[in-house]
C-alpha cells in the first residue's frame, strides 16, 4: 500500500519558507519534495486558497507564507489538502442482515471515529512555530543542498 506523504512534504515546505526572504519557485520547491512542479502546484492549491500561502508569477515569483507559522495549525494543513483519509480499513456491507457483520462494522466505526476525534484534537493544538528546530537556522540551509543534488 503506497502511503500519502503529502503533508508531511507540505509541512516541510511551510517550514522551509518561514526562512526564505524570496519566494521559492514551483520548479525548486517540487525538488525538495521530489515531484514535479504540476503535481506540487496542485497540491498547493488549497494552502493557497485557504490564505496560508501565496504564489506570484514571472520573474520574481514563487510560493510565500502568507500567515505566520504561530498562526497555522497541523489541522488547518490538514484541512487544506482534503483530509486525507486517516485509515485504509474499509467494512464489508455484503450482507447488512448479518448480525455479525454489524457487531463488526459498528466495533470498527466508533473506534475508527474516537480515533479521529482524538487526531482532530491534536492537530488543532499543534502550530507550525512548534515544529520548527530548536537548533542553529543553517539547518535549513543543509536540507536545501540536499535538494541541489
Amino acid at each position: 500500500m503506497n502511503r500519502d506523504t503529502r503533508l508531511s512534504d507540505v509541512l516541510h515546505v511551510l517550514l522551509h519558507l518561514d526562512h526564505v526572504k524570496e519566494p521559492r519557485t514551483s520548479e525548486f520547491l517540487a525538488k525538495s519534495m521530489g515531484t514535479n512542479p504540476a503535481v506540487f502546484r496542485r497540491t498547493m492549491a488549497g494552502l493557497r486558497n485557504a490564505g496560508y500561502v501565496q504564489s506570484g508569477r514571472g520573474h520574481g515569483g514563487g510560493w510565500s507564507l502568507a500567515r505566520p507559522l504561530s498562526e497555522l495549525t497541523l489541522l488547518d494543513v490538514y484541512t487544506a489538502l482534503g483530509s486525507p483519509s486517516l485509515f485504509a480499513i474499509g467494512m464489508r456491507d455484503d450482507n447488512p442482515a448479518c448480525l455479525v457483520e454489524r457487531n463488526v462494522n459498528e466495533a470498527l466505526e466508533d473506534t475508527m471515529a474516537q480515533a479521529e476525534a482524538l487526531f482532530v484534537e491534536r492537530f488543532g493544538a499543534i502550530t507550525l512555530e512548534k515544529l520548527l528546530p530548536k537548533i542553529d537556522p543553517m539547518v535549513f540551509a543543509t536540507c536545501a543542498k540536499s535538494t541541489d543534488d
